[in-house]
C-alpha cells in the first residue's frame, strides 16, 4: 500500500486533518484504535455548535462525513511500526496492514493519569473531570472538590474558585507548601490532607468522598490534577524532540516536527488542550502537507 499520508489517531484533530486532505484529493489512511482522551466524557463542552453532544456521537458523525471522500480510508488498528524510508515512512498496523507513507500525521493525543481511588472509574467523565476548561461552567453553585497531591491540588482549587465558590482541596495525605496553604486561606478554601479511603456515588454523581480518618465529604463534582503522558511512543520512537511539557516541537513556518516529513496535531503537542483547538491543529497539519506535496510537485513555491 502507497499512500499520500498516514494519519494515526482518529480523534478530532486526526479526522479533521483527514477531511481537508480528502478535499485536496489526497490518498489518506486514518488508523485509530478508539482510546481518545474523552471517550469517558458523558458530553462535549466548548464546542461550538456541538456543545452538549456525547463525544461518541460526534466521532461517529465525523467517520461517516469522511466516508464520502473515496480517497480516505479508515483503519480501527493501532499502528505498532514506523521507520523512516526513501519515499517516506514505512509502517505496519497490528491487523496486518502496512505500506508507505509520503508524510505521516500523528494524532496519537494523551492519556490523563487518573488517581487510583476506588470507586473512581464509576464516576469519571460524568462527575469526576481532568478538564476545567471542559467542565468547571456547569458546577457553578455545587459543592466540589479539587484533588492533587502536593501543591497540584491546591493550584488547581485556587484557579477553580473564578467558576466555582464551594470548592475543597483533597491532598490525599501529602502536604501542601505554607505559601500556597496561605493563598488557600485567602481564597477561602478549605484543605483536607488525610488520605482518601474511597469516592462514592450513584449513575455517575458523586455524593461522599470518604478518608481514611475524619469526617466524610458531601461533594458533587471533583477535578484532578495528576498529570498524563504521551498517548504513543511513536514521536520518541521516531526522534521527535520534545519541551519541557513533553509536547511534540513543531516548525513554526512548515508545522513539521523535527522529523522531515512528520507532522503532529492534537493533544500530542500539549498546547491548549480542547476539542475546539484540536479541530483546528488538524486543518492547519493538513493544509501545511498538502503545501508541501504541491512544493514538491511544483504548484506553488
Amino acid at each position: 500500500m502507497n499512500i499520500d499520508v498516514l494519519i494515526v489517531g482518529g480523534g478530532p484533530a486526526g479526522l479533521s486533518a483527514a477531511l481537508i486532505l480528502g478535499r485536496c484529493r489526497r490518498t489518506v489512511l486514518v488508523c485509530d484504535d478508539r482510546q481518545q482522551r474523552n471517550r469517558a466524557s458523558k458530553e462535549i463542552h466548548g464546542l461550538l455548535g456541538s456543545n452538549g453532544r456525547s463525544p461518541a456521537q460526534f466521532l461517529q458523525e465525523g467517520r461517516e462525513e469522511l466516508m464520502r471522500h473515496e480517497s480516505v480510508s479508515m483503519r480501527q488498528a493501532r499502528v505498532t511500526e514506523m521507520e523512516p524510508c526513501e519515499d517516506g515512512f514505512r509502517f505496519a498496523c497490528e491487523d496486518g496492514v502496512s505500506g508507505i507513507a509520503a508524510r505521516v500525521l500523528l494524532a496519537t493525543g494523551i492519556v490523563d493519569e487518573i488517581p487510583d481511588l476506588p470507586g473512581i472509574h464509576a464516576l469519571y467523565g460524568v462527575s469526576v473531570h481532568h478538564c476545567l476548561y471542559c467542565d468547571g461552567f456547569e458546577y457553578a453553585g455545587q459543592p466540589v472538590a479539587a484533588y492533587g497531591k502536593g501543591d497540584k491540588g491546591a493550584e488547581l482549587g485556587i484557579m477553580m474558585k473564578y467558576w466555582i465558590d464551594d470548592i475543597v482541596v483533597c491532598s490525599d495525605g501529602t502536604e501542601v507548601s505554607a505559601a500556597v496553604v496561605k493563598r488557600l486561606e485567602q481564597h477561602g478554601i478549605s484543605l483536607r490532607t488525610e488520605p482518601v479511603r474511597e469516592l462514592h456515588g450513584a449513575r455517575g454523581i458523586l455524593s461522599t468522598i470518604a478518608f481514611e480518618n475524619g469526617p466524610d465529604l458531601s461533594r458533587t463534582g471533583m477535578f484532578f490534577s495528576t498529570g498524563c503522558h504521551q498517548g504513543s511512543d511513536l514521536p520518541l520512537r521516531l526522534g521527535c524532540k520534545r519541551d519541557e511539557k513533553g509536547g511534540v516541537i513543531t516548525d513554526a513556518l512548515t508545522e513539521e516536527t523535527t522529523v522531515p516529513g512528520l507532522y503532529v496535531a492534537g493533544d500530542v503537542s500539549r498546547d491548549v488542550l480542547l476539542v475546539a483547538v484540536a479541530i483546528a491543529e488538524g486543518a492547519k497539519a493538513a493544509v501545511a502537507i498538502n503545501k508541501a506535496f504541491l512544493r514538491r510537485d511544483g504548484f506553488c513555491n
